[in-house]
């Protein structure tokens, strides 16, 4: 484990952004074998780091820091809880709750829940993205900054009313 595992990531970030505004595309061409790897040793994909900088690139968000804050989310969880061993698990897109699906008068909560879930146990498909336009207007909305939903998810440890009250003490501000 690197200590500094930060500033490589946003080598690898950086170049991503780079390479996508330059007109490169697809995840598969970005990254070089060594950074794929060290993605993979802090439990990361290069699909990930990729749906980031295109996000970040054709909307201007999400910002570097935001991003960095959702890896380290991800990180502690693959090494705390998942002992460093990816699992084997992907959450398929058609098996989230519906878009439109809401909980105590919540849209979007029930899905963002599940995508937050298979998010810091690595299993996200690679057609899925935490942090999404849908996620981040859901946490605009909400007022909920997105890697301290993760942390509250993990927290919660399958509480998912725990996860509720939090979001609606968020947005109450």
């Amino acid at each position: 484990m690197n200590y500094q595992w930060h500033t490589t990531l946003k080598e690898i970030y950086d170049q991503a952004v780079s390479d996508y505004q330059a007109g490169k595309r697809g995840a598969a061409d970005f990254f070089t074998a060594e950074q794929i790897a060290f993605l993979k040793g802090i439990g990361h994909t290069a699909q990930e780091v990729y749906d980031f900088a295109e996000d970040n690139v054709n909307y201007g968000e999400p910002d570097w820091e935001t991003f960095l804050l959702i890896a380290a989310v991800r990180r502690d969880y693959f090494f705390v809880e998942m002992e460093g061993k990816h699992s084997d698990q992907i959450v398929e897109s058609d098996t989230l709750p519906p878009k439109d699906a809401e909980v105590e008068g919540i849209v979007w909560l029930p899905r963002i829940i599940a995508k937050a879930k298979a998010k810091l146990n690595g299993e996200m498909n690679p057609d899925l993205m935490y942090g999404c336009g849908g996620d981040r207007k859901f946490f605009n909305t909400n007022k909920v900054p997105p890697a301290d939903f993760l942390r509250y998810v993990w927290a919660a440890d399958g509480d998912d009313q725990r996860v509720i009250d939090f979001v609606k003490r968020c947005a109450a501000g």
